[in-house]
């Protein structure tokens, strides 16, 4: 009666392996994932370069939208991760800049036409290009060397998998 048990535990614990090996994420899925959500943040850049102060707003909650999306694709491949925990510092620190920047532009808005006001727009212009050139040159280099650098894993991933 012992020996009956075995053959249907082996089935049973074989096809319990499978499902669960099964349901797990390929790494080219993960990547599918991510770079997907990189992309609708670089989209998102592209179309809402804007120069009105709500657009830049509406940019930076959209961008900080984009990290959290990051943050919550729970990637299991260490690889991955590290890639996730760049893109998000890179989405975090574009979002803060061009916040900054919607600021100072909002700032030249108030400004009165006065010599006073004058100095207030052209100290604004200067943060808005400040925020706005550290920006591109740190997180937009990094975005592309990152994004280089992802696409050459997950195609990799993909090689492999075929």
């Amino acid at each position: 009666m012992l020996f009956s048990r075995y053959p249907v535990i082996a089935p049973v614990s074989l096809s319990i392996a499978l499902l669960l090996t099964g349901c797990s994420e390929t790494k080219t899925v993960q990547c599918q994932r991510l770079v997907t959500v990189v992309n609708q943040g670089i989209s998102m850049i592209d179309v809402k370069k804007g120069k009105e102060v709500s657009t830049s707003l509406q940019l930076s909650k959209d961008l900080k939208t984009v990290t959290k999306s990051i943050q919550e694709l729970n990637l299991k491949d260490p690889k991955l991760q590290e890639f996730e925990t760049s893109f998000i510092k890179i989405f975090d620190h574009l979002s803060e800049a061009i916040a900054k920047a919607s600021q100072a532009l909002a700032d030249t808005k108030k400004a009165e036409a006065s010599s006073d006001g004058r100095l207030k727009i052209e100290k604004a212009r200067k943060e808005i290009d400040s925020a706005l050139t550290t920006a591109a040159k740190t997180a937009g280099k990094e975005s592309d060397a990152l994004g280089v650098q992802l696409n050459k894993y997950c195609s990799q991933a993909e090689s492999t998998k075929n």
